[in-house]
């Protein structure tokens, strides 16, 4: 897997189901795709104990905020807010339990009160939507936002954990932190551990995506205006090392040949089927290639049709810029709610994640972990 950029801006997106007979082609293509994907991210280490501890909390109208840290590799701390809804809320199963979510923030210095308290920005205020419709809500920050920022730095400046692992990325970093989360919220005697998803916009958009895709515990997720593929962008390089936040410094050599290793519709294919919600507007500032957006997301939706699983996958474009708008929202909302507030989690006798991830690993497979230096 390597695609020279010129080649690929030329002819197109690499097909993600060409040469595929069946499903268990699929599963082959799989696991190289994953095996490339960890490698460019710097692994994913092992998880850590469940441990956790409440700071304070705060009664809104119709849930409680709980502020805490939770544990995660190489004894780093998260800070989050737990969201739970009251008992009059509506959402719990037959046994009382309720299906889970992270909701993860966008790029704004706030972290998780971007999406988490009722003040935050207009249209950003996912988790504390969600947790009115009965779902317990983790809201992390994740590492340079929020509680998170290094001392004497703005937000987003990931240098000082590139000279603690200069073989690592942001990128798995972020993804630990969130599997740790999962952990969490399948910890708790009140959530469903088989009713968990994700939901993000933009950073938290592709941060999202790329958790369904390592964690098979993840039953659904949604990203909005979270998909910048390399195809037809015209600055690529801000994936790579960057002046104030870097997503994934080894990026950077394969730009400098012109080439790149994956594209990004196939680490969103590494979720397939787990059902998948995008959203993307054509007058997205951040990512303006919404051309390209649309064929990966043609792409996925085929793989996903491959895979008999052509009602998990929907993907909508608007003429919208940057935003998670209330219409859209909507549409996620209800999208999550036909997959996780079901017994299980998805329709009954629905498949499983189609392959092994870093958490089911079968005896004697190979570790997917590389060395992260302290």
């Amino acid at each position: 897997m390597s695609y020279n950029l010129l080649d690929l801006n030329r002819n197109g997106l690499p097909k993600l189901t060409d040469g595929l007979e069946n499903a268990e082609s699929w599963h082959d293509r799989r696991k190289e795709i994953e095996r490339v994907w960890l490698d460019e991210i710097g692994g994913v280490p092992d998880r850590v104990p469940v441990s956790y501890e409440v700071l304070d909390e705060a009664k809104e109208a119709d849930h409680t905020r709980i502020r805490l840290v939770y544990d995660t590799v190489y004894g780093d701390k998260v800070s989050a807010f737990l969201l739970l809804p009251d008992e009059s809320v509506g959402g719990a199963g037959a046994d009382g339990r309720r299906p889970g979510l992270l909701a993860l923030h966008p790029t704004h210095e706030s972290g998780k009160a971007d999406v988490a308290v009722p003040n935050g920005r207009a249209n950003r205020g996912y988790g504390v939507e969600l947790v009115s419709r009965g779902y317990v809500v983790l809201a992390p920050d994740a590492l340079t936002a929020g509680e998170r920022i290094y001392p004497g730095l703005q937000s987003f400046r990931s240098m000082p954990f590139y000279e603690r692992h200069p073989d690592w990325s942001t990128v798995g970093k972020n993804a630990i932190d969130h599997i740790q989360g999962v952990d969490l919220l399948r910890s708790l005697d009140g959530v469903d551990a088989d009713r968990i998803g994700a939901i993000g916009h933009s950073f938290g958009g592709y941060n999202a995506y790329f958790l369904a895709g390592l964690d098979s515990r993840i039953r659904a997720y949604v990203s909005s205006c979270g998909f910048s593929p390399f195809y037809g962008d015209r600055q690529p390089t801000h994936w790579g090392e960057r002046d104030w936040y870097t997503h994934l410094p080894r990026i950077s050599g394969h730009l400098s040949r012109y080439e790149v290793p994956f594209e990004f519709h196939e680490i969103a294919a590494l979720a397939a089927p787990v059902p998948a919600f995008h959203y993307y507007g054509q007058n997205d500032r951040i990512f303006p290639h919404w051309q390209a957006v649309g064929a990966c997301m043609a792409e996925l939706d085929e793989l996903y049709r491959f895979l008999g699983a052509g009602d998990r996958f929907q993907a909508y474009m608007t003429a919208g810029g940057h935003d998670f708008p209330p219409e859209i929202r909507g549409l996620a909302y209800a999208f999550l709610d036909r997959w996780l507030k079901g017994p299980s989690g998805q329709d009954e006798g629905a498949e499983r994640h189609p392959a092994e991830s870093i958490l089911t690993k079968s005896p004697g497979s190979a570790t997917l972990i590389t060395n992260i230096t302290e």
